[in-house]
Formats: C-alpha cells, structure tokens, sequence
C-alpha cells in the first residue's frame, strides 16, 4: 500500500508535525502535556488504519538482541515512569520499542506527590521530576497486563501463559510466541507509607503479582522522591530485598530475570558494595542509571532550578555520568554482570556510547519527550549491531 519513498516523505511530514506540537505541547504543564499526547496516540492506534500506518512510519530497523535469557527485537527499550500503569503498551510497541518498562507498580495505590512535579529544562535538554511512585497499584496494573496479553496482536490471539517469556538460571527457557515483539519489564517499588524495615515485603508482594505477567524485573530503591528510599541501596538493607526476591523466584516453574536499579549518585565505594552484592546473590544485571539529585552543570537560570525545588534530574545532564557508571561496572566485572544503559540518550550516537561502554540493551525516557517518536527507529537506523 506504501512504498519506502512514500513512507519517508510521510515520515519526514510527520516529523515535522511532531515539531509543530511540541512546541504547543511545552505551553502546557509537562504531566498534562503528557497525557494529552498519549491520549492522543491511543485514540489513533484504535483505528486499525492509523495503528497500521503508524507502524509502517515508526518500524525500527531489525537489531535482535539477547540478554538475560530473553531475545529482545531491538535494544532501545523506554524506561520506567512513562507508562506507570500499563495503559499504552499497544502505542508504545507501534512505536517500535524493544522493551518498555511498566511503573514503578506499589502495592497500594498511591497519588505520589503533590503537583506540580514534572518540569522542563529546555536548554538543558533535561526534566525534573517529582512524581513520588504515583500509580494504581499492583492490581491494577495486572489486570491490565492479564487483558492486554489476552489481545490480539499482528492478528494472532495471544495466550497469557504460553506468551510471557520465561527464563531459569539452569538455562531452561520457555520461548515466548513469535508474535510477541514488545518484552515488559516490571518495575517495582515501596509505597510511601511503608517503613524501610518492611519494604521488602511490598517488594516481594509486587514481584509475585505479576511474576506471571512480565518478561523481566527492574527493583527501584534509587528513585530520590520517595523518602528515606534510596537509604536501602545499603548494603544490609539491599540484600534483605534482594534475597527474599531470589528466593521467591527460585520457587516459581520458571524464573524471571532480576534486575536493579541504581542512583547516579553512588559514591565508588557504595557502588562496589552493590557490585559485590549483585555477584555474591548471582543478580541477573543492572540498570544504569536512574535520575540525580544534582544541579551541577544545568544551564537554566539557577534562580529557575531553584523554584522548581527538588526532584531527580534525568535527560543530557545525566549522559555522561551514566556512561562512566556503565563503564565501571562492565569493567569491574569483567562483563559478567550484565548493564542496561540509561541516561542522556537522544540519539545513535548516544546509545552507542553506551553500548561501547559495555550496554548491550538502552533505555530511553527524556530523550523521546525531545525527539518524538521517532526516536527508536532514528536510533536503530544508525546504530551500530
């Protein structure tokens, strides 16, 4: 129906129109804009046409990649906070994503913290946000998983047991259907009102909700928005969490993969006690990295920042700082521990600077806020396999 020229001066349209957009849509309030733009992408992915045309303009170049014992169709995944809820994983896999991260999912439902807390720092290239692990709890967003999996997807019925892909550390695999081009990974996390002596078991409560419905696991304990959170990025206090996760994990048919993810912030010491810690409990990677605290080097006002208030730092300010904490980690481990990069990543360029630095898989975030969504095919196109 469309040829290649056809596809890319529709392409080119589009990415121009997304432009125009933008540029409306950064009038408005980050979180509102946000939702307004995902509204509006649902509302086209449910007329079959558009969800078809749509897909044909975003296909991303085949780059499959394995890790973790799961076969990704590409490397460039979104990272968690995008889609807390698990509302729009048809879009987001029309718009080619190897892998999205759903959440971060809580127990309880929780109204995360008061708004405004989502900001653009435009000549940065950056945002800050506050949000505080706003979500509709752990079932809820299994019930959307459960129905989602239900779905058609290319034509082909989807069964919720045969289609999630499973993974053991002896090395037995279930394989996931072919039809199945978007991995989900679950990211999970403590409600505010939970002590820190007790977020392992709304950790662990997440983990066994939804164990059967996501393809891998990030655990949060680096977001700086809730409070006293990242004081369990200790060692004793990581390893509790950590421990108790292999252990349910290990009691499951088939075991999903564990991943952590890990604050910018680490000093070197701190990040060789989760290193040594995510060997000595055979973790499956980690994610590098989550937002930072830090305002050093920003080019807005600083006056500006400073009426913002606090929150985590995630897009071009991060980049550089996520990619030498990629590196350490390859490094020190001699690449046994496997990386997910995430930080600053715009374009190819950027995530193959990751992926030299040892990443095999990248996370985008802030990056498809300012490039659009055509982000995963622009990287994919350039990015070396």
């Amino acid at each position: 129906m469309y040829n290649k020229k056809s596809l890319r001066f529709q392409g080119s349209i589009f990415a121009a129109m997304y432009r125009f957009f933008r540029a409306i849509f950064f009038l408005l309030d980050a979180e509102r804009a946000h939702y307004l733009a995902m509204g509006i992408l649902k509302s086209l992915c449910r007329v079959s046409v558009f969800r078809k045309l749509l897909k044909q303009w975003f296909a991303p170049k085949a780059l499959p990649v394995t890790q973790f014992g799961l076969h990704f169709k590409n490397p460039v995944g979104l990272g968690a906070g995008f889609d807390k809820n698990a509302k729009y994983l048809r879009e987001l896999e029309t718009l080619g994503f190897g892998f999205v991260e759903i959440g971060t999912v809580t127990p309880k439902p929780q109204a995360g913290n008061d708004k405004p807390r989502l900001f653009r720092l435009p000549k940065d290239n950056a945002l800050i946000n506050r949000m505080g692990f706003n979500n509709d709890g752990v079932d809820a967003v299994a019930a959307r998983l459960k129905e989602w999996r239900k779905k058609e997807v290319d034509g082909t019925k989807i069964n919720t047991n045969s289609s999630v892909q499973t993974f053991s550390k002896a090395h037995s695999t279930k394989q996931a259907s072919s039809n199945r081009q978007l991995l989900i990974g679950g990211n999970i996390g403590k409600n505010k009102s939970t002590p820190n002596e007790e977020a392992w078991k709304d950790y662990a409560h997440c983990f066994t909700v939804l164990h059967p419905l996501v393809d891998f696991f990030v655990v949060n304990v680096s977001s700086p928005n809730t409070p006293g959170l990242r004081e369990l990025q200790e060692k004793d206090s990581l390893k509790q969490i950590l421990v108790r996760l292999q252990t349910a994990n290990k009691q499951q048919l088939f075991q999903k993969p564990i991943l952590l993810k890990i604050a910018p912030d680490l000093s070197v010491p701190q990040l060789d006690d989760v290193i040594a810690l995510a060997r000595e409990i055979d973790l499956d990677g980690l994610v590098a990295t989550n937002t930072t605290i830090s305002r050093d080097g920003l080019h807005t006002a600083a006056e500006n920042v400073q009426a913002i208030g606090a929150g985590g730092v995630s897009g071009k300010p991060l980049q550089e700082r996520a990619t030498e904490m990629v590196r350490y980690i390859v490094e020190k481990t001699s690449g046994t521990l496997p990386v997910i990069g995430s930080g600053g990543i715009f374009t190819a360029a950027d995530a193959q600077a990751k992926r030299a630095a040892g990443a095999r898989l990248v996370e985008v975030w802030t990056g498809f806020i300012y490039e659009g969504p055509a982000i995963v095919k622009n990287i994919c196109k350039h990015l070396n396999p």
